[in-house]
């Protein structure tokens, strides 16, 4: 079951950065929704209604999510750059993943999404100052202070990790 769940491995966030590392980074934040088409082209309704694993979410929800996530993430960096240490406001992906616009709805607004999402996220990450990608948000359910690098780096990981998800089902399903 976990290599089904966790197709590239579980999430090895950095903890600082440097200046060759933030630049992966971002272009890997900038080719995710090229990416994520590749992953899902062709696909048909039917295909896009299949769970990634049993137990999972379809096709069509992992779609959904990473633009339900991402917007998130961006309003998180947001907030570091602006306020001093702001407290995000978490939310239940699990239960976004039930609403009717994840798992009903077409995956071509969520494709739109991330693909200006991504590129005003990449726009904002380029023009950070070293300073800047150490800024500060506080998650309350974790505890955790997160740093704009460290989740820079987890949101390469998260974009990766679902886009794998897919892959790998088209594999195991002969549909590509």
């Amino acid at each position: 079951m976990e290599p089904l769940r966790y197709p590239i491995g579980r999430a090895k966030d950095a903890k600082e950065s440097n200046a060759g590392q933030r630049e992966e980074w971002i272009e890997h934040i900038r080719r995710l929704p090229d990416r994520l088409e590749e992953a899902i082209e062709g696909l048909n309704e039917e295909q896009l209604d299949t769970p990634y694993r049993d137990g999972g979410w379809t096709v069509r929800q992992v779609v959904h999510h990473l633009a339900d996530s991402h917007m998130n993430a961006y309003v998180r960096l947001k907030l570091a750059l602006t306020e001093a240490g702001p407290t995000i406001k978490p939310y239940e992906e699990a239960d976004w993943a039930k609403q009717p616009d994840a798992s009903g709805m077409a995956v071509g607004a969520s494709l739109l999404i991330l693909r200006g999402l991504h590129a005003r996220w990449t726009f904002v990450l380029e023009s950070l100052t070293p300073e800047q990608w150490e800024k500060t948000f506080f998650h309350p359910e974790s505890g955790q202070w997160t740093r704009l690098d460290t989740q820079a780096s987890h949101y390469v990981w998260h974009g990766q990790h679902h886009t794998a998800q897919i892959t790998s089902l088209r594999q195991r399903s002969g549909w590509n």
